[in-house]
């Protein structure tokens, strides 16, 4: 091999060690979502984790200075949760969005979907203009990747209208959008498929899907299913692999995988988001939902929460719904 070859192969085993062992996760709340844990989002205003624990049928907020973990208990399953500007979170309760004001305990519907179809909505997330964008999910019978594509992605604007703007989808998941507001990324489970969809934030309007990352045909247990996911500062995807133990950083130009974030003693990993004070930890959910008894004594924390410290990376301020509220 010749001699600059062989620098360059050193120089990445070494760059690759050294963002091993610097990498630190800890499971910070060890079994929380008692059932499906599910959609984080730091509040960077009040220094907490809001998250949802879907067949539970709540949302948690975790405090990290004082490690206490609220729940509040809705009569559904709750797909996602974020906080909006004039007050209180929006969030999903089975196939409808909701106001919840946290402190009264009210909840207010704003729309409901796909009225008659066994469907309900998943993971859920605000695009730079403060919309919230929220995708719904069939059952999954037989099983994930065979299962009917009923769903539909959806975008709650800022005047409180409801818009389609996907329809076909399997599992409507991961949400990002590039800092230059130009692009959006999205996941569906079903396919095991990351897209890229041009971006038209003054509009909202999403055109020329492509295929960014498509695992099908490749093994479950080495590349999962792609879940919840985020964007670092460098434009970078971080992908929660659901059924695989870990968290991928991927380039979204050329599809590679950069950096891997194992999850040791959870096997469900659903989602993901940057937090803390600097925004440079990765908050990471876990399931514990319909997971095997074999397989729950191998993997006992799932359900879990962790954090991951020493990526040398950040993230962005997690957008909030900066629209109208018909209450």
């Amino acid at each position: 091999m010749p001699t600059h070859w062989l620098v360059l192969v050193t120089n990445v085993i070494y760059v690759n060690l050294y963002q091993y062992f610097r990498m630190n996760v800890e499971y910070i709340l060890k079994n929380a979502a008692g059932l499906d844990g599910e959609g984080p989002h730091w509040d960077d205003v009040t220094g907490t984790l809001l998250y949802v624990d879907i067949n539970g049928y709540a949302i948690h907020r975790y405090d990290a200075e004082t490690g206490s973990d609220d729940k509040l208990e809705l009569d559904g399953p709750v797909g996602f949760a974020v906080p909006a500007r004039k007050g209180g979170l929006i969030a999903s309760v089975g196939r409808s969005l909701v106001h919840v004001d946290w402190d009264t305990k009210k909840v207010t519907k704003l729309h409901e979907v796909e009225q008659g179809l066994q469907t309900r909505f998943n993971d859920g997330k605000c695009d730079p203009k403060g919309r919230v964008w929220a995708g719904t999910m069939g059952p999954e019978e037989p099983d994930i990747e065979s299962m009917p594509k009923i769903g539909n992605l959806y975008c709650l604007d800022l005047d409180g209208s409801l818009h389609t703007l996907v329809r076909n989808i399997g599992i409507s998941n991961g949400l990002a959008w590039n800092e230059d507001e130009k692009t959006m990324y999205y996941v569906d489970s079903t396919p095991r498929q990351i897209y890229r969809y041009s971006y038209d934030a003054a509009t909202r309007q999403i055109s020329n899907k492509k295929i960014i990352v498509d695992n099908r045909g490749d093994s479950l247990a080495e590349k999962g299913v792609p879940d919840g996911m985020t964007i670092d500062t460098e434009g970078k995807l971080w992908v929660a692999c659901y059924l695989a133990g870990k968290v991928v950083q991927y380039d979204p130009e050329t599809g590679k995988e950069l950096q891997t974030v194992y999850i040791p003693s959870s096997k469900r990993i659903t989602s993901c988001c940057f937090g803390g004070k600097n925004l440079d930890e990765l908050y990471v959910t876990c399931s514990a939902y319909d997971v095997p008894k074999d397989e729950l004594q191998k993997y006992p924390l799932s359900g879990s929460i962790c954090r991951v410290s020493g990526l040398g990376v950040k993230g962005y301020k997690a957008n909030i719904y900066e629209g109208r509220i018909m209450i």
